[in-house]
């Protein structure tokens, strides 16, 4: 038979199969975000209580959390209403404001004054400017737009008080795992104290 210039080679060097032994063909470890999706959850903050009594324990946590909020969002529409035709009540208005955030700001700067902090209650002092701010605007004659911005924003208000579940606790798992831990997400009672190590 002619052989047309082709030759076979017989290699000279056996080639290295995988075995079960080689740590190079085994599979990587999961990265740590890898674990974290494969662990995730979706929260659903909204939920309807389960009692009457239930709901009012929530209008009182949501609003002692969510209390800040629901004044800015009652001071804005409050303030929208008042912009096209009272102009001395929202001057008024915009000046009790600067004088309830001034105190505030005093409450933070001076955290162990023993006059601020305990002889002088601040909800008592936050109501009286309150109720010295709706005598100004009935003053002035601006009574019906505070009237009418209660009368809408309020029941917003509660509706999201009622239905926001909390937040404040969510179910994690330690390093040993073990479950069913309720940890602060947010801090008002307690901090968590976090490892750089876990980071």
């Amino acid at each position: 038979m002619a052989n047309y210039g082709t030759t076979q080679r017989i290699p000279t060097s056996s080639t290295v199969t995988p075995s079960s032994t080689d740590t190079s063909y085994e599979a990587e470890p999961k990265a740590p975000h890898e674990k974290f999706y494969s662990n995730f959850r979706i929260y659903c903050p909204i939920n309807i209580p389960s009692s009457a009594e239930a709901a009012g324990v929530r209008i009182m946590r949501n609003i002692s959390n969510f209390g800040l909020y629901y004044t800015l969002f009652v001071w804005v529409i409050l303030f929208i209403t008042l912009i096209p035709k009272r102009k001395v009540s929202l001057i008024l208005f915009v000046i009790m404001t600067y004088v309830t955030t001034l105190y505030l700001l005093l409450l933070r700067a001076v955290p162990n004054s023993f006059v601020l902090h305990r002889i002088i209650d601040k909800r008592f002092v936050l109501a009286l400017l309150a109720i010295a701010t709706a005598v100004q605007l009935i003053l002035t004659e601006a009574g019906i737009h505070l009237a009418v911005t209660l009368a809408s924003s309020v029941p917003v208000v509660l509706v999201h008080a009622v239905f926001w579940a909390s937040f404040d606790a969510f179910e994690i798992e330690d390093a040993s795992g073990n479950k069913g831990q309720l940890a602060p997400l947010t801090g008002h009672n307690q901090s968590l104290a976090y490892n750089s190590d876990d980071v």
